[in-house]
């Protein structure tokens, strides 16, 4: 025998549709409630992981800037100049 997923399905969909159209407003007020209880534990730092007691140390990030040597100079710039070339239809002749 072959189960069809619509016919063992539809029980289910028919209670939740119950459940809806009895409970929707109250079912609504909960999610609503438990959805900003969930951002504020998540804003609160839930969702960081627990840290170790032991060896524990403050690591402080930081941008360290480097200045240069003032006797340096910075790299030369290789400029290179390129002619166009000069097809037939530019070309001079010289005719005696």
């Amino acid at each position: 025998m072959k189960l069809n997923p619509a016919d063992v399905l539809n029980p289910v969909f028919n209670a939740l549709d119950a459940l809806i159209s009895n409970y929707g407003v109250y079912l609504y007020l909960v999610f609503v409630w438990l959805s900003l209880a969930m951002i504020a534990w998540v804003l609160g730092g839930g969702l960081r992981r627990r840290r170790s007691q032991g060896n524990s140390a403050t690591i402080i990030p930081g941008i360290i800037f480097t200045m240069r040597p003032p006797n340096q100079s910075p790299p030369s710039t290789v400029i290179t100049v390129i002619h166009p070339v000069q097809n037939d239809d530019n070309e001079i002749m010289d005719e005696p």
